[in-house]
Order: structure tokens, then C-alpha cells, then sequence
């Protein structure tokens, strides 16, 4: 889970992925529920970390202009992250990548802005936003993102943001929306108690 989560850069690991892993060699039936549920206490007890079971969602459909809330989707559908139960100064001092900072801090200014705009903002609106902060969306030799436009697909894929496209008047329109990891309750409230702050 360790090694998954930093190959994959913080992307969700499904628990098909893992129980594949298991399985490949023992044929066990609960063996891949057993050895889930061990490595997320050795998760815990040696390195700090809480292995967190999240549901894949889909976008929400909207039907007359109004949109419902993001679906869970089956319940096969299943991933696992890593969230650190370390204090936050000791979690600073020997755990934080000082240089993904610029990448937490764009995480974090989106999932602001989309919560903000009432959980689902379109993409235009969104690079609005981003360029009063000082982000261009046409910027392809960025010094930290390199290219600017592919830089909300990686919150895609790490599943902060859902994408998706719609048929409108004017053509498709490509809608953001919060996904299971921004609607989590730890990020949620850390965003609530900041925006509460200004």
C-alpha cells in the first residue's frame, strides 16, 4: 500500500488491485478481507497512517438544470487511501515534502474554489478563479505545474475532482465537481474551519 500509493503520486488503490495482488499466488476466500484489515493496523501502529476505505462516486446527472447530489457508485467500487494520524508539527518537520507544497496549495485553492461555488463549478469559471490568483491556463512551461491545463486532471485522478462533460446550447461544457476525497470529512472540515476564518 505504501509503495502503490507513492508510484500512483497519492491516487486512491482499489481494493480490486489489492485483493489481485493477494490472490495471485493463495486461493483463499477471506484472505484478501484478513490481510486488509492487518496491514491497516500495521498501517497505524508502525508508520502513523490510517489506510481509509472511500467510496467511488460518480458525477451527479442533472435533469430540468438542477443538480443532485455525487452518487456512490456500486459497491465494488471501492478504494483505499492513505491518511497520516501524526500530530501536525511532527507530521511538518519529518514527513512533509517541502516540494509538493505548490501542488497542495493548488489542491486545496480548487477544492476552496469548487466548494465555494456550491460543489461544481465549470471549467471556464474555474481557470476565471485561478487566473485572478495568478495561474494562466495556457502556461505550458510552468515552473511547478509545467503545463498549467493538465494540472486538475491529477486532482482527477487522485480523486479530489470529478469531471464531467455536458451537451449545453453553446456545445460541451466540462463541469468540476467534488469528489469522494474532497467530500471526506478530515479535508472537509479543514476546508469549513479556513473559509469560516475569512
Amino acid at each position: 500500500m505504501l509503495f502503490r500509493t507513492h508510484q500512483t503520486s497519492g491516487c486512491p488503490i482499489k481494493r480490486e488491485e489489492l485483493t489481485g495482488i493477494i490472490t495471485k499466488n493463495y486461493r483463499q476466500r477471506a484472505l484478501p478481507t484478513l490481510l486488509i484489515n492487518e496491514a491497516r493496523d500495521r498501517l497505524a501502529a508502525t508508520f502513523g497512517y490510517e489506510m481509509r476505505e472511500v467510496q467511488r462516486t460518480r458525477a451527479s446527472s442533472t435533469r430540468a438544470g438542477r443538480p443532485s447530489q455525487p452518487q456512490q457508485a456500486n459497491a465494488g467500487a471501492k478504494s483505499y487511501i492513505l491518511v497520516s494520524q501524526l500530530d501536525p508539527e511532527v507530521y511538518h518537520k519529518c514527513v512533509e515534502d517541502k516540494e509538493a507544497a505548490p501542488l497542495s496549495a493548488f489542491s486545496f485553492t480548487v477544492i476552496s474554489l469548487i466548494h465555494l461555488a456550491g460543489g461544481k463549478i465549470s471549467h471556464e469559471d474555474l481557470w476565471h478563479q485561478l487566473k485572478r490568483v495568478g495561474l494562466n491556463e495556457n502556461d505550458e512551461n510552468h515552473s511547478v505545474f509545467s503545463n498549467n491545463k493538465k494540472a486538475p486532471e491529477l486532482l482527477v485522478q487522485q480523486r479530489y475532482l470529478l469531471k464531467e462533460k455536458l451537451a449545453g446550447s453553446e456545445g460541451h461544457v466540462v463541469m468540476y465537481e467534488l469528489a469522494e476525497r474532497a467530500l471526506d470529512e478530515t479535508i472537509s472540515g479543514i476546508l469549513k474551519d479556513y473559509i469560516s476564518q475569512y
